[in-house]
């Protein structure tokens, strides 16, 4: 059985967190304020998935390390 791609995934995650984050702060600058709440939020849940990810394949690594 193949390893599932937890670093891609979640590097990718990271990176998608990341470019909401940046589009977070120019939509703030640029005024437009009330999509800023709804774009910080996803960025935020891009993160968590991508911690939750991590931490998925450190607990399947332990699984499977016997």
């Amino acid at each position: 059985m193949a390893q599932p791609p937890f670093a891609a995934l979640s590097t990718a995650l990271a990176a998608l967190g990341t470019a909401l984050g940046f589009l977070t702060v120019q939509l703030g600058a640029d005024g437009y304020g009330q999509y800023v709440e709804s774009v910080a939020t996803a960025s935020v849940v891009m993160w968590t998935t991508a911690c939750l990810t991590v931490v998925s394949w450190v607990r399947y690594r332990q699984m499977n390390s016997d």
